[in-house]
């Protein structure tokens, strides 16, 4: 018997995306991006002198996320502020958006990533990842490349892309695995694996196989999201 997602989706099939730029009027440069129930907002701010001034290099500048689910964004409300998770998140972000960025070229500097979750039904850390790629893009950032990112998962025997949130708390059988993957859109090269659960050796290069493959339509959501701006700025 065929596995059947709870949602219709086929095994290798995203839930339905949405990309937008210029979303806060009052940042450098800003984006929303989603899966399916999942939004992610990203604003960037800077480049701006870092402070305090110890903590500057001159040699190049540095990335500074802060991710955070808003209260609202799930059923159960979360208490405000950062959690431990929100705080790891933050940091895996930052290390997950950085290969792409040219920070040589803001010595002392420091260029502020906010990312915001306003719905949040799995997938919010590669969701704010993708945002936050656009909106340093929008924001005129030097970069190599896009990143995109996606989250893979084996729900009991079937690996499966882009879990909801009620496929990563699947527990029979083998259990759930959630395995978070970015990667520089135009290569081969990932600036992110990061597993929760459990998987075989064997799978895991059918995991990240599948995760190439979503990440090149992520990218083109991306991308015509950012042109889309572009011409509208163009034509005003």
């Amino acid at each position: 018997m065929a596995f059947k997602r709870s949602d219709g989706r086929k095994l290798t099939e995203l839930r339905p995306m949405i990309a937008k730029v210029g979303v806060v009027p009052n940042a450098d440069g800003s984006a929303l991006f989603a899966f399916g129930s999942t939004v992610a907002i990203a604003a960037v701010y800077g480049p701006r002198k870092l402070h305090p001034q110890h903590m500057q290099n001159p040699a190049t500048g540095i990335l500074r996320c802060n991710y955070d689910l808003l209260s609202f964004s799930v059923y159960d409300r979360k208490r405000p502020g950062p959690s431990r998770r929100s705080q790891e998140i933050s940091k895996v972000t930052e290390w997950a958006l950085s290969p792409a960025l040219y920070l040589e070229s803001f010595p002392s500097s420091v260029v502020d990533v906010q990312i915001y979750i306003l719905q949040a039904d799995a997938g919010t850390r590669t969701a704010g990842i993708n945002a936050a790629s656009m909106a340093l893009a929008h924001a005129g950032i030097p970069m190599r490349d896009l990143i995109c990112s996606v989250a893979v998962g084996k729900n009991d025997k079937e690996v499966i892309i882009d879990l909801t949130k009620e496929e990563e708390d699947y527990k029979e059988g083998e259990g759930s695995t959630d395995f978070a993957v970015a990667k520089l859109a135009n290569s081969d090269e990932f600036s992110l694996l990061q597993l929760d659960g459990k998987i075989q050796p064997e799978v895991v290069s059918k995991a990240i196989s599948m995760a190439k493959d979503a990440c090149i339509q992520i990218y083109e959501i991306q991308k015509k999201a950012l042109k889309d701006c572009v011409e509208g700025v163009q034509n005003e």
